[in-house]
């Protein structure tokens, strides 16, 4: 009985690899990128490509793991999540009360820790924000928030 279900199991774990979510690369340039519009500082900026963009742009750099499942399929889950609730490749199409309400929320989850993820950043040491990195990203929130009409 226990060798069949390790059977079944194995033959699970073959399976599941013939799986393959669409990777969330765009080629070209972003239109609707919030730099399109509102200034974002070279800091900020390697801030956001650091520990934002994988899951909140159209363009996420995967790492060798996302190809074997069910790894790829739950990172493609949390990366749909993570554009769902603010996409800086998008940023221009929102509404402006949208747009003011994404970078508060921004803001909440930089403020309390909650951003990045921490099973992003178990992974992803350098995306760990220090306390200036905080700061420099509120900061410019706050500034752009008060240049949306």
């Amino acid at each position: 009985m226990l060798k069949t279900i390790f059977y079944l199991l194995l033959a699970a774990l073959v399976l599941v690899q013939f799986v393959r979510p669409n990777n969330n690369i765009s080629k070209g340039d972003q239109p609707n990128h919030i730099a399109k519009k509102y200034e974002l500082p070279a800091n900020v900026e390697g801030i956001f490509r650091k520990a934002c963009y994988d899951c909140h742009s159209n363009n996420t750099v995967y790492p060798w793991y996302a190809n074997v499942q069910p790894a790829g399929i739950w990172m493609n889950s949390h990366i749909r999540e993570g554009k769902g609730e603010m996409n800086f490749d998008e940023f221009l199409t929102y509404s402006p009360k949208k747009a003011r309400h994404k970078l508060e929320e921004c803001i909440e989850m930089v403020k309390k820790g909650e951003m990045p993820l921490k099973p992003y950043t178990l992974i992803h040491k350098d995306a760990i924000l220090t306390e200036e990195e905080k700061v420099a990203i509120t900061s410019w929130a706050q500034s752009t928030m008060a240049k949306i009409q």
